[in-house]
């Protein structure tokens, strides 16, 4: 094939990734939030496993909103169960990391959201869900 230009026009091979997929480093900002929020829900639900067994966490990238809305972006949302379908309590991605300084202020944001949201739907206070929490530092 005449003309033709590769990458790999030094005979070196074809480059890949620079990390092996198990180590930390090679996964992905929005990965690495997923298991921060995983491993939050795992601790908290540890204390009330049957009291969250039927609410449902996730994470979305953003939060629906109204552009013309001078609202405040939401970074956290319970959304109740209706019709047979479990609680669902949503964790914002990008609006929690914008609003945070960097990874150890991400987990600490994301522990205080979801221990107020589970305090918040099982009729507790915060302190009593997670005897580490010390409230929101806004």
């Amino acid at each position: 094939m005449v003309g033709v230009r590769r990458r790999d026009r030094h005979g070196r091979g074809v480059r890949g990734p620079l990390t092996p997929p198990q180590v930390p480093a090679s996964r992905s900002r929005a990965e690495r939030f997923d298991d921060l929020v995983e491993g939050e829900v795992r601790r908290l639900g540890a204390r009330f496993e049957q009291e969250l067994a039927r609410v449902e966490f996730a994470v979305e990238e953003v939060p629906d909103v109204d552009p013309g809305d001078d609202a405040p972006v939401p970074l956290v949302l319970t959304e109740p169960g209706e019709q047979g379908r479990p609680v669902r309590i949503v964790v914002y991605r990008r609006p929690v990391q914008v609003r945070a300084s960097g990874d150890p202020e991400t987990a600490r944001l994301v522990r205080e959201l979801l221990t107020e949201e589970i305090a918040d739907l099982l009729g507790l206070s915060p302190e009593s869900v997670d005897p580490g929490y010390d409230g929101p530092e806004d």
